[in-house]
């Protein structure tokens, strides 16, 4: 039994290895009851795997913080979200709104950095996305703007895969001449 324990501690402390983990905010949150306020703590958390190119967001509430932030870790496992790339970046533009957050997310030649702000930033780089141009509209809610990010990359669809379900040439996709 002892033997099985190691195990899957083991297999456990290599999955956690993989993942790399940021906290994107830390928020303070009071529910007004009978007896006056109950405070708790709202963390974003965002987990991504480079070499898989996957992220995923998950937000955790608890009394305490370091529960709110294993509640936010494990949830942001179980939604994440593989990325297609094309070399360093994204294979292509991509203009998406998710309430009152709105953001563009351009390919960008390799060098170019990740041009990003905020949650958007550390979204893009845990997925893995080096160069990358973005901009970001309406709200500056830092869980707003991940979720809308998230949303962006899962939307995203790789051109050669894309072609070949519609039987066409990548050329022929992005309206080219052969």
């Amino acid at each position: 039994m002892a033997e099985h324990d190691r195990f899957f501690r083991d297999r456990d402390r290599e999955e956690e290895n993989k993942f790399e983990e940021q906290i994107v905010q830390i928020a303070r949150v009071s529910k007004t009851v009978k007896g006056g306020k109950r405070m708790r703590f709202r963390v974003l958390v965002v987990v991504g795997n480079k070499e898989e190119n996957s992220v995923g967001i998950g937000i955790g509430k608890a009394k305490e913080i370091p529960n709110a932030i294993r509640k936010a870790v494990n949830r942001a496992k179980r939604e994440m979200v593989k990325v297609p790339l094309s070399g360093s970046t994204i294979p292509h533009d991509i203009n998406i709104k998710n309430g009152s957050a709105r953001i563009y997310l351009a390919p960008a030649v390799q060098g170019t950095g990740l041009k990003a702000g905020g949650a958007v930033r550390m979204v893009l780089e845990k997925a893995g996305v080096r160069d990358i141009v973005s901009k970001a509209h309406g709200t500056t809610n830092a869980v707003n703007l991940a979720k809308t990010t998230i949303e962006a990359l899962r939307t995203l669809r790789d051109p050669k895969k894309y072609a070949q379900e519609r039987g066409i040439t990548v050329a022929q996709l992005f309206g080219r001449q052969e």
